[in-house]
């Protein structure tokens, strides 16, 4: 079984569709763990502002498989819709096992992690001791050093009965 890390976000009925996601996800992963979910501004595109969080599991899918599970997961969600608002749900691998390179235009690790707060922050607080296979550091010492100019807010998200985010982070 192969460990996986995924980003997911959505900036268009966001709880419904981060819980449609997770729903999607549980069905064909194993050891499903989820971070705290994050309120941030959009990056790169206009729009409200997006819920992110980012969740681990373990798969016994090839990497051209699972990534084309995720395209039909955000399909599902209108991802592709011709006339969507905004961005229903990104699910991005953001690490599968150690491999680094380009596997058919799949870039991993994915460069996203050190530059946005919405991906590296989940990622200390859920895998604080996973190592990036670039730099060497654990997410959690990423975290500590980054100086990433974005705002982010933990916000209280519930699925399927569980608290995501936990009260302390809420109220610090």
């Amino acid at each position: 079984m192969s460990r996986i890390l995924l980003g997911l976000g959505s900036n268009i009925e966001r709880e419904a569709h981060l819980c449609a996601g997770l729903d999607a996800l549980a069905g064909f992963l194993h050891d499903l763990q989820c971070s705290p979910v994050f309120e941030s501004a959009p990056v790169g595109i206009k729009s409200g502002p997006f819920f992110n969080l980012v969740v681990s599991a373990r798969t016994d899918l090839p990497l051209t498989e699972l990534d084309r599970r995720l395209k039909f997961i955000e399909a599902d969600n209108g991802r592709y819709a011709p006339n969507r608002k905004g961005l229903p749900l990104d699910i991005d691998v953001l690490l599968y096992d150690e491999l680094v390179g380009n596997f058919d235009g799949l870039i991993l690790p994915r460069a996203e992690i050190l530059k946005n707060a919405f991906v590296l922050w989940p990622l200390a607080l859920l895998v604080p001791e996973t190592v990036h296979p670039l730099t060497g550091s654990t997410f959690a010492q990423l975290w500590a050093a980054a100086q990433i100019d974005q705002q982010l807010r933990p916000v209280a998200f519930q699925w399927r009965g569980r608290a995501l985010t936990p009260a302390a982070l809420l109220q610090a």
